[in-house]
C-alpha cells in the first residue's frame, strides 16, 4: 500500500475503480515528469452521485464532497499512470475545478477546496498546488463538479 493509499485509509477513504472515458480522450497522458489527468466528475461505479447545480440543488458542503470524489477518481487514474505505484508521486502541480453552478453562486473556490484539501491531506506540502476554480453552466452528464490535475512523478 502506498503512502497516499495509507493516508486515504486513515481517513476512511479508498480509491474507486478509475472511470471509463465517455468520449474520445485518454484518462491521463505523461510528458516527462508530468502526468496530465483528464477531468473527472463526481462519479462512483459509473453513477454520477450529484446531478444538478451547486447553489440550487446542492449546498457548498455537498459540492465539497462531490469535489473530493473527483479527487479520488483523479488519484485512481494517477495510480494507473504510475503503474500501480502511487509512491512515485512527488507533487500535485496544478488543479482545475469546474462547478456546475447556479448563475448567482459565487463560491466555486470553496467547493473545489474539497479536492484541494484531500490532495494536501494525503501529500502534505507536496499536495499544495496552483489552481483555477470556476462556475460553469453545465458539466458532462449533469455532474455538479469536475476536477482535472497535473502531478509530478518519478
Amino acid at each position: 500500500m502506498s503512502r497516499i493509499e495509507a493516508a486515504l485509509a486513515a481517513r476512511g477513504l479508498g480509491l474507486p475503480t478509475p472511470p471509463t472515458p465517455i468520449a474520445n480522450f485518454l484518462p491521463w497522458r505523461r510528458h516527462g515528469a508530468l502526468v496530465f489527468l483528464a477531468g473527472q466528475v463526481n462519479e462512483r461505479d459509473g453513477t454520477v452521485t450529484c446531478i444538478g447545480k451547486v447553489g440550487r440543488e446542492f449546498d457548498i458542503d455537498a459540492g465539497r464532497q462531490a469535489a473530493q470524489l473527483c479527487a479520488l477518481n483523479l488519484l485512481a487514474c494517477l495510480r494507473l499512470a504510475c503503474d500501480g505505484d502511487l509512491d512515485r508521486v512527488r507533487a500535485c502541480v496544478r488543479v482545475g475545478g469546474f462547478v456546475n453552478a447556479d448563475p448567482d453562486f459565487a463560491f466555486a473556490p470553496r467547493v473545489i477546496d474539497g479536492a484541494s484539501d484531500l490532495f494536501v491531506a494525503v501529500l502534505g506540502d507536496a499536495g499544495r498546488h496552483a489552481r483555477t476554480a470556476v462556475g460553469v453552466a453545465t458539466l458532462p452528464r449533469g455532474a455538479a463538479v469536475e476536477v482535472d490535475a497535473i502531478f509530478e512523478v518519478d
